[in-house]
Formats: C-alpha cells, structure tokens, sequence
C-alpha cells in the first residue's frame, strides 16, 4: 500500500487558459518548501497535486507541517493510495484507519466518485464503506450530522484514495504569482498581517525597515529580524533591506515644523522605498496602516503620504479593526514578538500635537524647507540587506 499527500487547489481551480501557469508555480513553492523533509514524486491531475514518498525516511508529517502554510492549497488529506477494487478498498483501507477510528466514538462516510466507470454508485459505496468500517470498529456509531471523523474515499482516474483527516489549508494564490511587493515593516503589529495578507493574493514579498540608532536600540532590529523569520513560511524567501534613518530623522527635526514631523517622515520613507522599488523591479508597496488608528493615518495623511509614492501602495489591513487584526497576528505566530517593548523609529520625536487633516500643499511647503535629497541618496547607498530563507 502506498501513503501518499493529496493537495487540493483552491482559487486555482477557477482559472481558465492560464490555469497551468498558476499550478507551475505552485508546484515549484511546493518542492521548495519540501526540499528539506526528503525525495517527493510530484504529479498532478484533476485540481489535485500528489505527493508521494519516494523513501521509507521522508518525513511525511513534517512535510504536511510546510504544507499547511503554502498559499494556494485550499485542502491538505494524507490517504493510502489503492487499487480500483472493493475488495481491496476494504482489506486495505480499515488498517489504515485504525490510528484514528481507535480513537472516536461517532463517525460518517464521504465517498467520492470522479470515474464514473467504477461499478458502484456513491450511495452503495458509503454505505458498504460505513458497513465495513463498523464491523471493524465496533464500538463506533454513525453521526452524520457532527462526527468525530470523516472517512473520505475518493474514487478517481487511476486509483482509490482513502483517509479520515482533511486538514485545511491557507487558499489564495501561489507566491510569486502576482509580482513582487516591498513592504514597510515596522516591528508593529500590523505589518506583519500586511505581508501575510498580500502574500495570499499571490504576491512576493519583501521587506525595507528604517533604524534610527542610537534611538532605536538592538534589540529593535532584532525584533524586526525575527519577524521575517516567522513570515518567511508563508511568504517564502524573504529580503530584508535595513535603511539607517537617524540623520534624516535629526534633519527633520531640525528643519520642519514639528506638527508635520509624522506625515514627512512617512513620505520620506515612501520616497526611500521608491527608489528601491525602482532599483529592483518592486512594482508596489505594502503597509500596515489602518484608517484612524493614529494622526499619520487619516484620510488626509494617507493621502499625503500616497503623493510621496509612484508605485502603488497596498494597505490590506486598512478596513480592519485591532482585534481583527491581532487575532491574524496571533495565527501566523507573529503577535508575541510584535509587541515586544522595543520601540522602532516611528516613535522618535512624536510630536505633542501632530497634524490630522495636513493639506498637500502645505506638507510640500514644509518639506521644501530644507533639502533632504543628498540624505535619502546617502541612506539609499548604506542599506545593508540579509536574506531570510523559508
């Protein structure tokens, strides 16, 4: 009996002439994020990836583990792979069930029958399944409205598949299917979700943090390090682009009115950002603003701060309120290291009474005040970037 990983698609499945090109990649996601848990044989067919072990040391469980965080699957079963034959189905299948039905008390039957040649139909099938499983398991029941376990036979092209456990997996689309994205990430909680959440609609992901020691300690960026390490399961390879930010910041000070301090400093990060983007093909940006949390994220700033951008600038959290977004935060294991107590350069010389409704106009008069170029171009050239690997 071979065990074997069947991944279903999710929006995938929907697409029409191109549709291959999307199970290309999200067959390359898939052997790379696997690489390490052993040799795959990988094949595809009917909105199906399988994934079947080539050596007795794969490690399955660890594979399904990746699995579960790679965008673009909508289902995860791990099920025995057998012969089109009842009989087979039957002598084979009730073994293999036997770690989890040992363990329930209620149980139902889903067959499903794709090739429409095989003998039985789907409701003698689940009930000559259900019959066999409970002369196996006797001390079960049937439930089929809330069932410890669903037992899912699947009658397709070439085999039968059998398993009890369907496991969900992230949908949306493979990573790097939508073109590449830089990210202002923060140390916040929001930015993170950010990532996660434009990741899901296919994009690749990188990020571009502003340091500002000796305001900012250590600690902080060791933070903002930590946090890619934990998205890179889900965005895959991340490039992380460190921009010293302290004497831009003193300059500010220095040399602009203190209530728009916070929206200048978001559009000089922005134009920053852009010259990234224009350098290495990043065709938008992404941000963890949310309308109304803070002064620099009204309507009015936002829109302030978007004419500092020529690319466009995602903000995918921007209609979700905190709780929505720390409950994601929590899920993709971000949040605990998010709130951390080390302050990032956001923080450096709040303003007492920042401007809420700044007028375009009146930030590029402030801004012109002082002439930040050479120290953006000089911030540009001191990047230092690391990469961080799924």
């Amino acid at each position: 009996m071979q065990e074997v990983i069947m991944v279903k698609y999710g929006e995938i499945a929907l697409k029409g002439l191109n549709k291959h090109t999307f199970e290309d990649m999200l067959i390359r996601n898939i052997k790379r994020r696997l690489k390490s848990c052993g040799e795959f044989e990988y094949s595809r067919r009917q909105s199906t990836v399988y994934i079947k072990p080539l050596s007795e040391d794969a490690d399955i469980d660890g594979a399904i583990e990746r699995l579960k965080c790679i965008f673009g699957i909508a289902a995860i079963q791990r099920s025995a792979q057998l012969p089109k034959n009842w009989d087979e189905i039957v002598k084979l299948g009730m073994p293999y069930l036997e770690d989890v039905l040992s363990c329930v008390k209620t149980f139902k039957v889903d067959a499903k029958r794709s090739d429409k040649a095989f003998p039985m139909k789907t409701p003698d099938i689940q009930r000559e399944l259900g019959g066999a499983i409970l002369s196996a398991y006797p001390h079960l029941k049937v439930d089929v409205h809330n069932p410890d376990v669903t037992v899912i036979l699947e009658i397709r092209d070439t085999h039968a598949f059998i398993n009890a456990e369907k496991l969900p997996g992230q949908g949306g689309m493979p990573v790097g299917s939508s073109g590449n994205a830089l990210l202002l990430l923060s140390g916040g909680i929001d930015s993170p979700v950010a990532a996660y959440m434009m990741a899901k609609r296919g994009l690749n992901v990188d990020a571009i943090h502003f340091q500002s020691p000796p305001y900012t300690s250590e600690r902080a960026l060791m933070k903002v390090e930590e946090l890619c390490e934990k998205l890179t399961p889900y965005c895959g390879d991340i490039r992380f682009y460190c921009v010293p930010f302290t004497e831009i910041q003193e300059a500010l000070r220095d040399n602009c009115p203190e209530e728009y301090f916070t929206i200048i400093m978001r559009r000089l990060m922005m134009k920053i950002a852009n010259k990234i983007c224009e350098e290495k093909d990043y065709k938008a940006l992404i941000t963890g603003e949310s309308v109304g949390q803070v002064a620099s994220q009204t309507l009015m700033a936002l829109a302030c701060t978007d004419k500092a951008s020529d690319v466009p600038v995602f903000r995918p959290v921007i209609g979700m309120d905190k709780k929505e977004i720390v409950e994601i935060a929590r899920r993709i294991d971000t949040f605990e290291t998010s709130i951390l107590p080390y302050e990032d350069c956001c923080t450096v010389f709040t303003p007492k009474h920042p401007k809420t409704k700044p007028v375009i106009s009146e930030v590029e008069e402030a801004e012109a005040g002082f002439d930040f170029a050479p120290l953006l171009e000089k911030a540009v050239k001191e990047i230092v970037i690391k990469d961080f690997k799924a």
